[in-house]
């Protein structure tokens, strides 16, 4: 019993370290710049320059969807390219339900059975000309214009309900400003899935116009 007791201890410890190291890591990995221009506690609004991402759209419930587009970009950078070059880890991973757009009606979400765009901020260094090219065409590499996105910021776990809760109190946050929605909300997550829940950092981020 006491020989089982200290192994729980060891692992709980280990994991623990582990959570750890990986946000001292993550710390020194690039992530894109942005200026704040208003905040309030944990919600903020974010001016990002221009940037590149690696994209790929995959079918499926969010959770799944988003462990298969990781796997398919980190292929990516990690050396599965036409020139064998690895790319740097950036942070966040992003996720956003893709939009269709109707033959005769405007941009649309499908409401289930969605299809997940996940993306990859590439490191500043590169441009569209310099970017090693994907060898699976289901990465797509994608130049993203200066952006405004409304931001609230949270840890703990990322389940759907804790995400829709929050995109609620960021969306009263957005009306109390007069801002509007001008895409879907993403999901910004920057730690590994043994991160201790207090350390997590995840974000709900929506682009938006307004004052």
């Amino acid at each position: 019993m006491m020989r089982k007791r200290w192994i729980l201890l060891a692992a709980a410890g280990l994991v623990s370290v582990g959570a750890i190291t990986w946000s001292a890591m993550a710390s020194n990995v690039e992530a894109p710049d942005y200026a704040v221009s208003s905040k309030s506690g944990n919600l903020e609004i974010r001016e990002y320059g221009p940037t590149i991402v690696a994209e790929a759209t995959v079918e499926g419930e969010r959770d799944t969807a988003i462990q298969r587009g990781f796997r398919i970009i980190a292929d990516y950078i990690f050396g599965n390219n036409l020139s064998s070059t690895k790319v740097a880890m950036t942070a966040p991973v992003m996720q956003q339900p893709s939009e269709k757009i109707a033959m005769t009606a405007p941009v649309i979400q499908q409401a289930s059975g969605k299809s997940w765009n996940v993306r990859f901020v590439m490191p500043s260094e590169y441009t569209m000309e310099t970017l090693p090219k994907p060898v699976n065409p289901k990465v797509a590499l994608i130049e993203v214009p200066a952006t405004r996105f409304a931001v609230i910021r949270f840890s703990g776990f990322a389940g759907q309900g804790s995400l829709d809760a929050h995109e609620a109190e960021l969306r009263a946050f957005m009306a109390e400003r007069g801002l509007t929605a001008t895409s879907a909300p993403q999901y910004a997550f920057y730690n590994a899935p043994w991160t201790l829940p207090f350390m997590r950092r995840n974000e709900v981020m929506i682009e938006v116009t307004g004052k």
